[in-house]
């Protein structure tokens, strides 16, 4: 596996998908091809669930589904935000080599442009019936955007996806609808919607001018267009027979994605179902409300911790449970206030959303990116708990391997087949990995080590009050003996700082591979 692999081609193609197996993806005879259903939280903390250590709570679903798979203690997503994680989760590719990969906006055009291989293709070449259900955040429609009130092209189902229910970004983001397929749900033809992120639009009432409205109020930014009592990000005018109601986003998208599971029986599918839960803004189901000791924070674990068992149910009364690996993780490390008044930090109470990690949300410390990962396959994969290193931007690779497909050289460039990793055969996992935080900036995990590189920026985000781990000296932590990393020993250790930093330099160039 450690093999220096020569220069990297990042050569993107732009065939359609029919012509995956002409780019070199072959089927093996025999392959195995369970259901894979991936489940994609939104900022779950590495400490916000009980299976994890979280004591303040209890996530029952999750911890069963932990007990009868494999839990992942030293797994991380790419990226300490949303849109660059998902990107790099869905391509195989590190986001950060690829411009216009920041946090997208409500009305960003589509960033995984069309004819793109995905893992969604992958599984598609495979004989798979592809879903993705929740949350995108990875931009919709054609530059310049897509066209609300009629057929949205340049999404989910042009690179690789059979059907989409889609939160077209983020919950505290305009446009605050669903959209299925290529249309947004219930829109009235006689009442169009517009959003601009850039000028206000005077017909609708913002949380700026008029906090009077609102139940929900903001503690920085989140002051534009009002829906459903609660301001979010840009400006968004109509459409009201299909606006959203924010209570209701965990039922309706779960309810979205169990249909497709009983739907797809007796095929083998690929759901990719991104919930909402825990971002902001926070408004749980009247079931889950005042149910923790936390507020709406708190509140919206449980009731991911319920969609999840919800998946499970479903799997298992439909028999499908030997055949079908589930795996639960999030996009990112958590953060505590976001932009809302939710009681969020005032109920903390002793609870540690990251853990013994340091940082969070946006930041270059591991608590942006070490994230919860679980994956369970009756029968295929023993339950346990391993240390093995993995990282989410290999399940492309992997799933190729388990499905009997060989990668074509320009698809998933950092994806590295660790599917013995995945299954819990192999206990050594990667043997490095890079995790980019929401400045830019670049962290290198090698064996027990960690850099960060050094740079200029505020060391505090002082709208979240979380580290970035931002420093303008060389930053070097042994994570084995300091996994919060509390103590730079780059100055003991420059031989090692220097010998990770060529390798960074290396694998940002795309010479070495793991």
């Amino acid at each position: 596996m450690n093999n220096f692999k020569g220069n990297l081609r990042f050569a993107r193609n732009s065939m359609g998908l029919i012509s995956l197996a002409a780019a070199g993806i072959s089927c093996n005879p025999t392959p195995e091809r369970p259901n894979i259903i991936i489940i994609n939280a939104d900022d779950l903390g590495y400490g916000d669930i009980s299976c994890y250590g979280a004591t303040s709570i209890s996530t029952p679903n999750i911890d069963r589904l932990a007990g009868e798979g494999l839990l992942f203690t030293n797994a991380h997503c790419t990226s300490a935000t949303s849109t660059p994680s998902r990107y790099s989760l869905l391509t195989g590719e590190y986001a950060w080599r690829r411009k216009g990969t920041g946090i997208a906006t409500g009305d960003a055009p589509a960033i995984i442009t069309p004819g793109r291989i995905t893992i969604a293709s992958i599984f598609k070449n495979a004989g798979y019936v592809t879903g993705v259900v929740g949350k995108w955040h990875l931009g919709l429609g054609p530059a310049g955007g897509a066209d609300w009130n009629g057929e949205i092209m340049s999404g989910p189902m042009d690179i690789g996806f059979d059907y989409n229910f889609l939160i077209p970004a983020t919950g505290d983001r305009v446009p605050c609808v669903f959209v299925e397929n290529r249309r947004v749900v219930g829109l009235d033809p006689n009442d169009p919607i517009t959003v601009s992120f850039s000028e206000p639009l005077l017909s609708e009432p913002t949380g700026k001018d008029h906090p009077e409205l609102l139940k929900m109020h903001p503690s920085h930014g989140h002051d534009m267009t009002i829906v459903n009592g609660v301001s979010r990000i840009g400006y968004m005018s109509g459409g009201k027979s299909a606006l959203w109601i924010d209570e209701d986003i965990a039922d309706v998208i779960t309810g979205k994605a169990v249909d497709f599971i009983k739907k797809n029986r007796n095929s083998p599918f690929f759901l990719y179902f991104a919930t909402h839960d825990i971002h902001v803004p926070r408004l749980p189901h009247p079931r889950f409300a005042g149910k923790s000791t936390m507020g709406p924070r708190g509140d919206a674990i449980l009731e991911f911790d319920w969609s999840v068992g919800e998946i499970v149910k479903a799997v298992n009364d439909l028999g499908l449970s030997d055949k079908t690996m589930i795996i639960v993780t999030s996009d990112n490390g958590p953060v505590v206030d976001d932009g809302y008044k939710d009681d969020a930090v005032e109920k903390l109470g002793d609870h540690k959303p990251a853990g013994p990690l340091r940082g969070g949300k946006y930041s270059a410390f591991d608590g942006g990116t070490r994230v919860a990962f679980i994956v369970r396959w009756p029968g295929k994969i023993k339950h346990g708990t391993t240390d093995a290193l993995f990282s989410q931007i290999d399940l492309m690779a992997s799933f190729a391997k388990l499905t009997g497909q060989a990668m074509p050289p320009d698809a998933g460039p950092d994806s590295f087949d660790e599917l013995n990793t995945l299954t819990g055969k192999s206990l050594t996992g990667r043997e490095w990995l890079v995790e980019h935080s929401s400045n830019g900036r670049l962290s290198l995990i090698r064996g027990d080590w960690k850099i960060i590189e050094p740079g200029p920026g505020p060391r505090l985000n002082v709208n979240t009050n979380i580290e970035t781990g931002n420093d303008t000296v060389p930053q070097l932590y042994n994570l084995k003996t300091d996994l919060g990393e509390k103590n730079n020993v780059a100055a003991e250790n420059i031989e090692k700082y220097n010998e990770l930093t060529d390798l960074l330099e290396k694998i940002k160039t795309g010479n070495y591979r793991n």
